[in-house]
């Protein structure tokens, strides 16, 4: 499936404002909601995800056409890197290991920042590199 490229890099800055809400607050109930928010759009796919649907309402009718579109694969791998560090960061701060959660939170945000910013998904060239070493390996067709 293709998508917005600028619907995710919206998600991620709503992601961004979360985790720093989070890491404020060390509120592990709030980065349980954006573990959900990250496993929606791992699992469900972008378009089931609370941002993309944002972004699908009120967004994206304001906007041109997208001059190009992206396959979807990568940045709902990306999701799913986002949703680990979530669910660890989620334990540590409703165990009362706060530095893992803090920590955990605090890659998560580094990784939405880059792509709210610059449109640098880490998740996505991680997926390339996987996508890549599994080719090599013969694991794909």
């Amino acid at each position: 499936m293709q998508i917005d490229p600028r619907g995710p890099r919206f998600a991620a800055a709503l992601t961004t404002l979360v985790l720093i809400a989070v890491l404020l607050t060390g509120s592990g109930v709030l980065l349980a909601a954006q573990a959900l928010v990250f496993a929606l759009g791992a699992f469900g796919g972008l378009h089931r995800s609370p941002y993309g649907r944002l972004y699908r309402t009120l967004v994206r009718p304001r906007l041109a056409p997208p001059a190009e579109t992206e396959d979807e694969r990568p940045p709902r791998f990306a999701q799913g890197v986002g949703l680990v560090f979530a669910a660890v960061g989620t334990v540590g701060l409703l165990t009362g290991i706060g530095w893992l959660g803090l920590l955990a939170t605090g890659f998560a945000l580094a990784a939405a920042f880059l792509n709210a910013a610059f449109g640098y998904c880490l998740g996505c060239e991680l997926y390339l590199l996987v996508h890549r070493a599994r080719s090599r390996a013969g694991l794909t067709a």
